[in-house]
């Protein structure tokens, strides 16, 4: 038997190198919280060879040359999947329903490989239903309003009032008594603004105040600083790490291109200033985040801004441009689906050079996630909780001011959940635009605050649904090339 004659299954599962320490946040991001399913366990082996499996409707396949096929099952926890032609033929077998002892003795390991891979399934069941539940309630505490930047696209109108300590811990409290009201298993903080390291004294004490309700309601705990990254000294990164939260940092381009949408208050550039943190973060053995916000002017100089985060082995997320109330009129702005595919193709092949050790795919994608199907694209309406600097609850950080109840209230997300007012994301089964689509469990319809601004209500299609379209096949190969790198094959 040639070697081309024996199935051979690449996928995540074979990359070595990956450990928990080195997977990238999927939620690194200082926009939205990620729709948080429940942890899926991938597909037990079968019990029973005798029972009949067939191949799973609706596989994403393609080509990738040298014999070997990308295949992605939308509703499956897989992820991307490389099968060579021996394995496409042992798959295609299974178009019919077949028992794994028909197969021959050295091809039964590898149909139970793809049955836990997702690829196939016992015959007769249901298309695999996608959960709706969450184990993590995320709440941004808006720490301060004031901010020591000015960027092009920011949605706040900026003053100089602060969250003080009495409504942080009252927020705190009324947050971890909704978790545990509501089932929750753990509790993430984000501590934003603003600017939230001006009030950082504040964040060190709410987290302190924090860990000890965590400890008391037997709950996991999270907490991040969500930073344009311009004044963070030796001692604040000490503290940080004292405290146990990580940092998140905002970076749009290299020199000129982040000065350009990212100035200070007096309109000097701000890039100098956060490499100067950066390379503090590294000598505290500090990898933070970066989120990218993509405009119409920094778009064309993607490449550039991946390769620096590729050197400095930064985690990264690529977040789209969102029109808001301080942005009305700046059509300088947006971009074209064409433009944003040409500059983000050339950015993918920078990647593909070198790819990280972690996956990407809940990355790369904007508010879309292609690590696990999910029917919600954010936690807005369900389980994030949005505190202003009076106390005030929002559902959405984009619409802090539409407020919908207070810290004060006995269950905050169940008054939250009450509210006909705010912002909620809807299941995307409910999305007449979306039922039909193949991607719908990666998307998950895109960012509702969006869909309503542009198109009118939180249930129509997203403005990017056609680039989310074209960008998602690209995105499974740029991973492919990252698992081929990296797997020990």
């Amino acid at each position: 038997m040639g070697q081309s004659d024996v199935p051979q299954i690449i996928s995540a599962d074979d990359c070595s190198a990956v450990s928990l320490d080195t997977q990238a946040d999927p939620d690194p991001d200082c926009a939205c919280p990620i729709d948080d399913p429940l942890p899926h366990a991938r597909a037990a082996l079968p019990a029973d060879s005798k029972r009949p499996y067939v191949c799973v409707d609706d596989l994403y396949t393609d080509s990738l040359g040298n014999d070997l096929r990308l295949v992605f099952n939308p509703r499956g926890h897989g992820g991307v999947v490389m099968l060579n032609g021996a394995a496409c033929r042992l798959l295609a077998d299974f178009a019919q329903p077949r028992p794994l002892d028909a197969l021959a003795p050295a091809l039964r390991p590898v149909a139970r490989r793809l049955a836990a891979l997702e690829l196939i399934v016992p015959a007769g069941t249901p298309p695999q239903a996608v959960p709706d539940s969450r184990h993590t309630l995320t709440a941004w505490l808006h720490v301060t309003n004031a901010c020591n930047l000015r960027c092009t696209y920011c949605y706040l109108k900026k003053t100089t009032k602060a969250m003080d300590l009495t409504i942080g811990r009252q927020a705190i409290a009324s947050i971890f008594r909704s978790a545990e009201a509501h089932g929750f298993r753990a509790v993430k903080l984000k501590y934003a603004g603003g600017e939230a390291s001006l009030n950082l004294p504040l964040v060190l004490a709410l987290h302190t105040y924090a860990q000890a309700l965590a400890t008391r309601a037997d709950l996991g705990l999270r907490g991040v600083l969500l930073t344009n990254g311009v004044a963070l000294n030796d001692q604040a990164i000490n503290d940080l790490c004292q405290a146990g939260l990580q940092v998140t940092i905002s970076l749009d381009g290299v020199g000129a291109i982040h000065d350009a949408q990212r100035p200070f208050v007096n309109g000097r550039g701000s890039f100098t200033s956060i490499e100067h943190t950066l390379d503090r973060l590294a000598a505290h053995a500090v990898t933070p985040s970066v989120t990218i916000t993509l405009t119409a002017h920094n778009l064309a100089r993607l490449p550039e801004v991946l390769d620096y985060t590729l050197d400095r082995k930064l985690p990264f997320r690529l977040n789209f441009y969102r029109e808001n109330d301080c942005t009305v009129g700046r059509r300088d702005l947006d971009f074209s689906d064409e433009a944003a595919m040409v500059a983000l193709r050339a950015a993918f092949a920078r990647i593909a050079a070198r790819p990280p050790n972690h996956s990407l795919l809940s990355l790369l994608t904007d508010r879309a996630r292609m690590d696990a199907p999910h029917n919600r694209p954010c936690g807005a309406g369900h389980s994030y909780l949005v505190v202003d600097q009076w106390g005030a609850v929002a559902t959405c950080h984009m619409q802090i001011e539409q407020q919908v109840a207070h810290v004060s209230a006995p269950d905050l997300l169940g008054a939250v959940l009450a509210a006909n007012g705010g912002l909620y994301s809807p299941h995307v089964e409910a999305k007449v635009d979306c039922q039909a689509c193949p991607w719908r469990y990666q998307c998950a319809g895109g960012c509702p605050a969006l869909a309503q601004r542009v198109n009118g209500s939180v249930a129509a299609r997203s403005p990017y649904c056609n680039l989310y379209r074209m960008l998602f096949p690209e995105v499974l190969r740029l991973e492919s090339a990252r698992i081929l790198t990296h797997a020990a094959i």
